[in-house]
């Protein structure tokens, strides 16, 4: 009675998955026959989405990290104390660089949702994108008045109708595609419902203008709290995650389609496009790398004039003045390149990207459009004063929440690591080890030259600048320091016991005569 029972179930289930891929089969062609001469034509002028997203990418980069610039330009005297013209930093313009940078990543965000629900574009679409990157780009204007006049609302008003008009065109978009399904991705075009995820994404996408909308009207009655709804802006997903979570645990689990929804579902562990969170990533760190460059060829080459009259003509002679200048550029170039390193070795090694990994991403990346303030600050103030030991110390601070940023990308993964990291790095890995000392460089060296500065003061800037210097050589012998360290951990605590090799090694020996390529992807 058993087996004939379990024989009886597994024919069930075989014969579902059969009718299951039936049903696809029957569909995609019933959908391929329903589509109407016009709609073959239209289809075949549709294109790939790749450089119309890596020019969106690009774009929404540089408007996030430019942002910088006017923090880093604001010139602090050397009468004036650094911690005091902090303060007042703290609560305008570096406030706006943060709000921005958060405001345009979300943005960012929203869009790389949508264009993984719509996969192939045309005319029709290019043109909206542009649309969309036009009042995007514009945001940080709006934000830049708000800072300098929190308490006229006009700022508000002109931030919430970009938002209110971008989630229109956004609609517009999803409204367009749905209406021409072979501009969707395999798995809507296939689906029966084809008619839920129209309205639940339509639903998600409007959430955040309608927010806005509610945000201007407090602003004529009460502004400070048009500010509180556009912060929640930024942290909606996870709200509305949280109050999921709480209806779930009050009233049960609401099953809301019979497909499984992967897109639009303000779950942390919701993929997100790796591509173009590398692509993204590239962007800022090349322009915080120019940036820098930026401010040399600007303030750091001498009149023409004054060299002829104060060093009889004598460029070199002229130059030297500009030491600690060059040193603080080369030291903040190759601080940015390393970590750019880091970021690129730890995505080599993850094969999938959540929403959370996207938002840790988003931090680190903050913090590294502010490298160009630390390059300012380094190299602004005379020796061993103490404006000189505050820039260093907020320099130490920038580096290393820019680092430990990326170490909680990598601590992140490892709780699903089965879908998010390559075998070599998960628990256990051959590579696991180093990935953690490659990650953990920056902010242990960040911090242990902040503590050193506060101990040794008078030598500050000569132990920041031997930091920015030792550690790319450190990066070139961190794999014989980490093996070395291994052995020697292993004669501790392990000095007889034999060596004995464990499923995971051989599941990744087996693994490793694959090719690496083939298992990222």
């Amino acid at each position: 009675m058993g087996e004939n029972g379990d024989t009886e179930i597994i024919e069930h289930h075989v014969d579902e998955e059969m009718e299951k891929k039936r049903i696809l089969r029957s569909h995609g062609s019933s959908f391929m026959e329903s589509v109407t001469p016009s709609e073959r034509d239209g289809h075949s002028s549709t294109q790939s989405s790749h450089r119309l997203l890596a020019y969106s990418d690009a774009l929404i980069s540089i408007i996030a990290t430019v942002m910088i610039l006017p923090v880093a330009h604001t010139k602090v005297q050397d009468n004036e104390e650094l911690k005091e013209s902090l303060q007042v930093l703290l609560t305008t313009k570096i406030a706006v660089y943060l709000m921005t940078f958060l405001i345009v990543t979300v943005a960012w965000a929203a869009h790389i949702r949508l264009f993984q629900v719509i996969e192939r574009i045309d005319d029709c679409l290019a043109l909206l994108n542009l649309a969309c990157m036009m009042l995007i780009t514009f945001l940080p204007y709006t934000f830049s008045l708000m800072a300098t006049f929190p308490e006229n609302i006009l700022g508000i008003l002109l931030f919430c109708a970009c938002v209110m008009v971008l989630g229109f065109i956004q609609a517009v978009i999803v409204v367009y595609g749905f209406s021409r399904p072979f501009l969707l991705n395999d798995q809507i075009q296939v689906s029966e419902n084809q008619v839920f995820y129209k309205h639940h994404i339509l639903k998600v996408i409007m959430r955040v203008p309608i927010m806005c909308f509610f945000a201007s009207i407090f602003s004529f009655i009460f502004f400070q709290m048009s500010y509180v709804i556009l912060a929640i802006v930024i942290f909606l997903p996870y709200i509305s995650q949280s109050l999921k979570w709480c209806r779930s645990k009050a009233i049960g689990q609401v099953e809301e389609t019979p497909d499984s929804m992967m897109f639009y579902t303000y779950h942390p562990n919701e993929p997100l496009s790796k591509e173009r969170v590398e692509a993204f990533s590239d962007g800022v760190f090349a322009i915080v790398a120019t940036l820098l460059i930026l401010d040399i060829c600007e303030d750091n080459v001498p009149d023409p004039v004054m060299v002829q009259k104060q060093y009889g003509g004598s460029l070199v002679a002229a130059l030297q003045n500009y030491g600690p200048e060059y040193l603080a550029y080369f030291g903040s170039f190759a601080t940015v390149a390393l970590l750019w390193f880091v970021h690129h070795s730890l995505f080599l090694h993850v094969t999938r990207t959540t929403r959370f990994m996207g938002l840790l991403n988003t931090f680190s990346l903050a913090f590294v459009g502010g490298l160009p303030l630390a390059y300012q600050l380094t190299h602004e103030f005379p020796r061993n004063s103490r404006n000189e030991l505050e820039a260093i110390q907020i320099s130490c601070v920038i580096i290393f929440f820019a680092g430990v940023f990326q170490l909680a990308i990598w601590v992140a993964a490892l709780f699903s690591e089965r879908e998010t990291l390559h075998p070599y790095v998960r628990y256990g890995g051959r590579e696991h080890a180093f990935m953690l000392a490659k990650l953990a460089l920056y902010p242990c060296v960040a911090l242990g030259t902040f503590f050193l500065t506060c101990i040794l003061s008078k030598f500050s800037a000569s132990i920041f600048h031997l930091m920015e210097i030792t550690v790319p050589f450190a990066f070139l012998l961190l794999r014989l320091l980490v093996r070395g360290g291994l052995t020697l951990l292993r004669l501790i605590f392990c000095p007889d016991g034999p060596e004995t090799r464990s499923a995971l090694e051989e599941e990744e020996e087996e693994e490793a005569r694959m090719p690496f390529n083939t298992m990222i992807t």
